[in-house]
């Protein structure tokens, strides 16, 4: 790993939504420069726990820290300003603007961070890595939906983040995308801590440094991508079903 030091951790982590605990107590540590994948069944609390590290989810007790400061309160969008990008599961794009101009969109809201940058070479070098500088004037809600969530991670790119949250960015790609996506992630990597979502095995164990399982609102293991292969309750919880 880039840094032992964590970029962002929680301690007792918990959102409760009534009687649902979505997530239960979670102990979490992310070290700056590793890629690490969250995986579990359906309903694990996987995208709700990441929700409350991007700001978008209020959480019910416990803390979040980023780079060593308490953000447990901080709003999503100043999280943005700090860093800390997150990709949705469910498209967030402007869908009636193009492909470039929803990339141009969020490289302007970055300059609030005080930095200056030339936007449309950014533009440009964002439509390059994800593969869509041929569609830079398309109306990005008329692209097949793979290609949406491309543009999606092309805008949290943008950013510049130190940690990229991304939440099943490869569901609705080809295996051709789904190899060109991996590419990129190993890119990003150079420059940002990456953490993501993901159903899809092969890409966790292509690409993660370690992965934490959840189940139940809890944080069932965590460990390298062949630990957690061989985790006799993974295997149990979630690899064994075939899901």
């Amino acid at each position: 790993m880039a840094d032992v030091t964590p970029i962002l951790s929680t301690s007792g982590l918990k959102r409760h939504f009534g009687g649902l605990k979505a997530v239960d107590g979670v102990d979490f540590s992310l070290a700056e420069g590793e890629i690490r994948a969250i995986i579990g069944p359906n309903g694990a609390g996987k995208t709700t726990f990441v929700s409350l590290l991007s700001g978008r989810t209020s959480v019910t007790e416990g803390s979040i820290r980023f780079r060593g400061q308490d953000i447990t309160r901080v709003p999503a969008f100043q999280r943005v300003r700090l860093g800390i990008a997150y990709t949705f599961q469910i498209t967030n794009i402007y869908p009636k603007l193009s492909v470039a101009e929803n990339i141009r969109i969020a490289a302007l809201g970055r300059t609030q961070r005080g930095e200056t940058v030339s936007i449309e070479s950014e533009v440009r070098a964002m439509l390059e890595a994800v593969g869509l500088a041929d569609r830079a004037a398309h109306r990005a809600g008329e692209m097949a939906y793979g290609h949406q969530r491309l543009l999606e991670v092309a805008m949290g790119l943008a950013l510049k983040p130190s940690v990229l949250i991304l939440d099943e960015p490869t569901q609705g790609l080809s295996d051709s995308e789904i190899d060109g996506f991996c590419r990129l992630v190993k890119d990003i990597s150079r420059s940002a801590t990456v953490l993501l979502i993901e159903h899809n095995m092969d890409v966790v164990m292509r690409l993660a440094d370690r992965i934490t399982v959840m189940n139940r609102g809890l944080k069932l293991a965590e460990g390298t991508p062949s630990e957690i292969r061989d985790n006799a309750e993974v295997q149990a919880a979630y690899l064994g079903t075939g899901a």
